[in-house]
């Protein structure tokens, strides 16, 4: 069996003691199989994918784009400005030279994201520029970087002029990491949708996604939570996350399908 969160890592020392505890919760529930210990996948849409995983935290884009086949067991709620509930946003970063700017003055500009399968980084964004857009350009370049953390270093370092930040992401680095958000502004927010999915495999048994949904609530209101700011567990129903394809929609009605650099001028 397999178990991963790989999501918010900011701190994996943080993640495993939370992984550890919530398997001995799991233990004492009477589940068996259990993962020995916790995945660091590196081909995360193989592993989501994979027919012996038990628990792991997908993106919501693909989710509802890649994803049908999976179960999902629910979202944390997290203690970080822009979540509301189980819902979170991103923030529009900028270097503080920048600060108090609207979006409609980053046209022509270079956009950082980490993804495109990324709703935070990448989707959201997309639905954001798409009204202000003219024949389905926006920015004059975007550049894909890999990761939230990479895109926050293209614009302290001028490669790029603002990203589109997963808000807990944001908060975890205030806390833990703060030079990489020094010299950084908030310049703007996409609309809160669900958050990021814990999913299981569809092999896994009614009974054994009920034992998850138990622990997964224990473990949330326990000190171990805290340093990653998981607030409470919430059963979120999956038709909550047509949302995000809904973005996608309207961006494409607006022609903007892309913000890659063969879409923009």
């Amino acid at each position: 069996m397999l178990m991963s969160l790989p999501m918010y890592a900011i701190s994996p020392p943080d993640v495993e003691i939370f992984a550890v505890t919530l398997l001995g919760k799991l233990k004492r529930l009477g589940m068996t199989p259990l993962p020995v210990s916790l995945s660091w996948p590196t081909d995360l849409l193989a592993h989501w994918q994979d027919k012996d995983l038990l628990l792991s935290q997908t993106c919501g884009f693909p989710l509802v784009e890649s994803l049908p086949q999976v179960q999902l067991v629910g979202a944390f709620s997290y203690r970080a400005p822009g979540c509301e509930g189980f819902r979170y946003r991103s923030f529009l970063l900028a270097r503080e030279e920048h600060s108090g700017l609207h979006l409609t003055s980053f046209r022509h500009r270079r956009l950082a994201f980490n993804s495109t399968d990324s709703q935070s980084g990448y989707n959201s964004l997309r639905a954001l520029v798409a009204p202000l857009a003219v024949n389905g350009k926006f920015f004059s370049e975007a550049l894909a970087t890999g990761s939230h953390l990479e895109s926050l270093l293209y614009v302290q370092h001028h490669k790029a002029d603002i990203a589109a930040i997963d808000c807990v992401t944001l908060e975890l680095l205030r806390r833990v990491a703060p030079e990489r958000i020094s010299g950084l502004a908030v310049v703007g927010q996409t609309a809160a949708v669900p958050g990021l999915p814990l999913i299981t495999s569809a092999q896994t048994s009614p009974e054994h996604l009920a034992m998850l949904r138990h622990a997964l609530h224990e473990v949330s209101r326990e000190a171990v939570s805290k340093p990653l700011l998981i607030e409470s567990f919430t059963e979120v129903p999956r038709p909550a996350y047509e949302v995000i394809r809904q973005m996608k929609k309207i961006a494409e009605e607006f022609g903007v399908r892309e913000l890659m650099p063969e879409s923009v001028s």
